[in-house]
This record gives structure tokens, sequence and C-alpha cells, in this order.
């Protein structure tokens, strides 16, 4: 690890600690020229595979992104967007694979969304579920209805 104040290329660590989440290490380190303290944090990479087959990083905000336009004129603050996000990264996580296809990123939004508000679960499901018609709106309230029930 570069020294981020002189920029010698080595560094040593005096601590690591694993984040309260379990997703993350937090380690401090010295560096042996300038002496000076500094910490990183490690965290897995965690890829996303498109349907073309392109993979590219799972960024938590994508997610947030998409939510919001489901959530658009409805009561759900950027903060619920937030802790969405993040309910959907732990969801992705728990997985345990460092690759997880696109299809899968999707599933984990629609529980989280369903709980923050079932108006916008049913713009995101009608759009990521290609609703064709009335009745897959129906067959989507009717699923919600009897997951209240």
């Amino acid at each position: 690890m570069r020294c981020p104040y002189c920029q010698h290329p080595d560094s040593r660590v005096i601590d690591s600690r694993v984040t309260d989440d379990g997703s993350s290490i937090r380690r401090r380190r010295q560096c042996p020229a300038c002496e000076r303290r500094f910490s990183t944090v490690e965290q897995t990479q965690l890829s996303v595979v498109k349907r073309s087959g392109a993979v590219e990083p799972f960024m938590r905000e994508k997610v947030v992104q998409g939510v919001r336009k489901a959530c658009k004129g409805r009561p759900a603050s950027d903060a619920d967007l937030a802790k969405l996000g993040q309910r959907v990264e732990d969801s992705i996580r728990s997985l345990g694979l460092a690759e997880v296809p696109a299809e899968k990123v999707g599933l984990a939004i629609l529980p989280h969304l369903r709980e923050l508000d079932e108006v916008a679960y049913l713009r995101f499901a009608s759009v990521y579920e290609n609703y064709a018609s009335v009745e897959d709106f129906e067959t989507g309230i009717a699923e919600l209805r009897h997951h209240k029930g």
C-alpha cells in the first residue's frame, strides 16, 4: 500500500478490524519512510452480470436511482431510499457470490420496495416483470393483498 503522504511504496499494518456488519476490514497502517499513520478500508468487490453477459461493479446508487423512478410522487424520502439501497446490497452480499446476475438484484429489490411503498412496488414490478396487460396488474395486486393477509 503506497503512503498517501510521501508515496513510499510500502506500509506496515498496525491494526486490523472487521466492521460491525462484516462487509469490510479497516486497517491502520504506518509508513516506514515518513512514519505517518493512515487508515485503509478493504471491501470485497461485488459484480453484476448483465443480461448481455457484460460484467460491471455493483453500485448501490444504481439501485437507488431505479427505485427513485418508481417512487416518483410517492412519500419516500432520500433516507428511505438510501436504507433500501443498503438492504438490497446486504441481501446480495449475503448470497456469498462474487458475481451476481442482474436478475437477482431486481429480485432483491422487490421485497424491500414492497415494504416501503406498495404503489412504487407495483410500478417497479410492472417494468421489471414486464407486465403486458391489466390482468398482470390484477395478479400483482392480488399477490400484494395475499402478502399482507
